[in-house]
């Protein structure tokens, strides 16, 4: 492999490279609807042992492993951020069963499973196999939008990746303390000691970081500017700390840290959190093209018919032996008990903790560890691959989707809402009004929809509604302000190209304009909420109309000068809801929704009645 000196690569070059290779990855993936992890596994060997481009061993040197090893470590911290109980609900007992029994049995299946089908030692395969509890959180979250799961099996599947992160670690910690004895390099007892040391000492130093910074921050020793500056430093420093005192052991100290500060009801939470997320691509990015760039080309051929066997066997017989036994005599559905167990994407922290003991295993003369890299390389792509493609009509076969069209959330009880819903849920679209007002819902309710009655920005809300159905959020209350407050909320979950809100009212004077970053894009011509309800009272009409290559949508305008459009369907069934400068699609088979004025016949029937 060419070296980046040879290859004229600088270590702000390689990093470069590796920055935009990760994103760029994401961004694609995101384009073409795939798992990103399997398009950052391409690149990273396209430009590592395939074309020679970058080595980060000879780049980074020494500091490549630390890099790494922070890393995980601040991905781990930010899926423990997630780890809020009170959103567990119906979950838990399926969760602790996951976690409690799962844990401890997946590390026993998958150690049988990596020697006799896979050919390691018992030596490396027990550790392997405690790596292998993981199945990735920052795998299974796309997933699970991709697949729009019902709400508990969702749950289930996102709380045991987030737990079971630092555990499988934790496994791989045990094994290699275990190893070390049958090398004859320390004692059982000594062994026993460090490990016990070292679990006790990250519990204590996780649980007390989270504590203080949650009192920091809610007394006002921190100023907001500084909040996440002074997170990320508690963070590297709880890692170092504990870290020092057992390898790994880091790793769950600052996932308790991020539990605790999730379950501290920081007003801040939520902004840190996110910012959490964006950094938390980043990392994942660049240390998946880093792992996969590093990797050699013998290492590549060392790949064989064994190496498939044994992903095929984690896949059909230690995943779904261990969710059984996990689950047995549960509350559980069978139905959701069989989808969580061909369910089990690995991704970066597995690639990641393997290669990290892959490399000391081979330091105390085990030379199979070698072998930990690649299968481990190759089980993330089978298993993504894999479910990112049987996820979906799985959970469809065993009726666990929450919807099988993107829906719409429109948040506001009133003559135009309950319109447009009725109208969306004609074409076969969810819909939900959501209104505090149990009155406002009264039509909503008649005419079948699905109604909330309760802030839909409360905590009651986020547990008791399955929100990955809706994919579409419209703010259309009478309130301006509530309206900008629902969709600045929303959009980072929603995504901001999703949240639309009924036009404020505007202002010529600077003291009462809001800045453009609140609030959500403008439906229809962007008319005020007054303006759509007086036309609505004025015998205006919402109706749906099929494009054809006989009736275009120059058709269309000519016989409606006065239309309003609100939305456009593809022939391919995808929703697009339009604003005052969006064009809809002129493709035949397309169908339009627009507000228009109410036919004069029925106009005038309903001004004799």
């Amino acid at each position: 492999m060419a070296t980046p000196a040879e290859a004229g690569l600088s270590p702000v070059t390689a990093f470069a490279l590796v920055g935009v290779l990760g994103v760029g990855a994401q961004w694609l993936a995101w384009r073409l609807n795939l798992p990103a992890i399997v398009l950052m596994l391409g690149a990273g060997l396209v430009v590592g042992p395939v074309l020679g481009i970058l080595d980060p061993s000879a780049a980074l040197g020494d500091l490549l492993q630390p890099i790494i090893a922070i890393a995980v470590a601040i991905i781990l911290f930010e899926g423990g951020l997630t780890l809020n109980f009170r959103r567990l609900a119906d979950a838990a007992v399926g969760v602790r069963r996951l976690v409690y029994v799962g844990a401890p049995m997946g590390w026993l299946v998958s150690t049988l499973v990596l020697h006799f089908i896979g050919g390691l030692s018992w030596a490396t395969s027990a550790v392997f196999g405690g790596i292998m509890i993981v199945t990735g959180p920052t795998v299974i979250s796309p997933l699970l939008r991709q697949a729009r799961l019902k709400r508990r099996p969702a749950a289930l599947l996102q709380w045991e990746a987030i737990v079971n992160d630092p555990l499988g670690a934790l496994a791989a910690v045990f094994a290699f303390e275990v190893v070390l004895v049958w090398q004859a390099s320390e004692t059982l007892g000594e062994a026993a000691f460090d490990l016990g040391v070292g679990l006790v000492v990250a519990v204590i130093v996780g649980v007390l970081a989270g504590w203080g910074l949650a009192q920091s921050f809610k007394q006002g020793w921190v100023p907001e500017y500084m909040k996440v500056p002074v997170l990320f430093v508690t963070v590297l420093g709880t890692f170092a700390a504990t870290d020092a005192v057992l390898h790994e052991s880091g790793l769950l100290a600052v996932t308790i840290m991020g539990v605790w500060i999730a379950n501290a009801n920081l007003p801040s939470h939520a902004e840190m959190h996110r910012f959490k997320e964006h950094a938390t691509i980043l990392l994942v990015s660049g240390v998946f093209i880093l792992l996969a760039s590093n990797l050699s080309r013998e290492t590549l051929a060392s790949l064989n018919w064994q190496t498939v066997a044994t992903v095929l066997a984690v896949i059909v017989i230690a995943r779904p032996v261990t969710v059984v036994a996990s689950l047995a005599f549960s509350n559980v559905p069978y139905s959701e008990r069989l989808l969580i167990a061909f369910t089990g994407p690995r991704g970066v922290v597995l690639v990641a903790v393997a290669g990290l003991f892959g490399d000391r295993l081979v330091q105390a003369g085990i030379e199979d560890a070698a072998g930990i890299a690649p299968l481990a390389f190759a089980l993330v792509a089978g298993t993504v691959v894999l479910h990112g493609f049987t996820l979906k009509p799985l959970a469809s076969y065993f009726g666990l989707t929450a919807a099988s069209s993107p829906g719409v959330l429109i948040v506001g009880g009133n003559r135009w809402s309950v319109e447009f819903g009725k109208i969306l849920d004609k074409l076969e679209f969810p819909v939900m009004i959501s209104d505090p007002n149990h009155r406002h819902l009264r039509d909503a309710r008649k005419a079948g929809l699905r109604v909330y009655t309760g802030d839909i920005l409360s905590e009651g809300a986020e547990h008791r509604l399955d929100l990955m159905a809706y994919q579409t959020v419209i703010a259309a209350t009478g309130n301006d302000a509530y309206n900008t407050l629902v969709a600045t909320d929303l959009a980072p979950e929603f995504g901001r190209e999703n949240v639309f809100q009924i036009t404020r009212e505007t202002s010529d004077s600077e003291r009462y304009a809001l800045p453009p970053k609140l609030g959500g894009r403008p439906i229809g011509a962007g008319e005020t909420f007054l303006e759509v309800q007086n036309r609505m009272w004025d015998n205006w009409e919402i109706r749906a109309t099929t494009l054809s290559e006989e009736f275009t949508i120059d058709d269309w305008r000519e016989k409606n000068p006065k239309g309003i459009l609100l939305a456009d369907i593809g022939p391919k069934g995808t929703l697009r809801i339009l604003g005052p400068e969006s064009e809809p699609k002129d493709e035949d088979g397309t169908r339009i929704i627009a507000m228009v004025p109410m036919r004069e016949k029925r106009a005038r029937a309903e001004g004799q009645a």
